[in-house]
């Protein structure tokens, strides 16, 4: 199947309301370049610099979604271009992000990652520090706009703890949107497990591999 056959199979699985970001991490960018002539716009990167090169290569018009682990010293390359960034997880971070956002006299959008699987790899942030966070930021940072919430559920075979993480990140999603208006998106969902993230109430899924194909790692 080609990548457009795949991308189309995937957003017919698609709820309504439901924005897919395709993630193209260790791909080329002749692939993203194939997928943007066929009307997608959004694309997803885990590494700061591999998503600045490809941005100097691609239409700017793409929409550039930052989703892996992001440390301070990154944020400037990415400050004048990103779209929207999935994985806030410290306070120290949206304040380097509020810094260089400043530079480029724009606002970056943010989502706040948290710590949902029960996997102590995965980066996150508990719900008191997301509250804290939500609570203070816009006085303190003008140039950021935290718009909502990102997770990922644990590695495994387990639907019902899988269902169970995601049901509690919309739990949170919905408990803080009721004080934070701002609140409209909900990034949860992979390409093992966003049918799943769908059902649960996911607004931004993430698939990669099932759009792709697997990942090269070797390069």
């Amino acid at each position: 199947m080609s990548l457009v056959e795949n991308l189309k199979n995937v957003q017919n699985t698609l709820k309504p309301g439901v924005t897919l970001v395709a993630v193209s991490k260790t791909k080329p960018a002749s692939d993203i370049q194939t997928l943007y002539e066929a009307g997608h716009r959004d694309f997803g990167e885990n590494k700061v610099q591999e998503m600045v090169e490809k941005y100097e290569t691609l239409p700017k018009n793409i929409r550039w979604h930052l989703i892996g682990h992001l440390q301070k010293n990154k944020v400037k390359y990415m400050a004048s271009f990103v779209h929207l960034i999935h994985s806030v997880d410290s306070e120290g971070l949206l304040k380097e992000i509020n810094k260089q956002a400043a530079k480029h006299n724009r606002v970056i959008p943010c989502l706040l990652q948290i710590h949902i699987a029960q996997e102590d790899t995965k980066f996150g942030m508990d719900e008191l520090e997301a509250l804290q966070i939500l609570e203070t930021y816009q006085d303190k940072f003008p140039h950021v706009e935290v718009k909502g919430l990102m997770g990922m559920a644990t590695f495994t075979e387990d639907e019902n703890q899988i269902r169970k993480e995601f049901q509690y990140l919309k739990s949170l999603f919905e408990k803080f949107k009721s004080h934070h208006s701002g609140l409209e998106i909900l990034s949860m969902g992979m390409s093992g497990d966003y049918p799943i993230a769908m059902e649960e109430g996911s607004t931004m899924v993430r698939v990669g591999s099932s759009i792709f194909g697997e990942r090269n790692y070797a390069n």
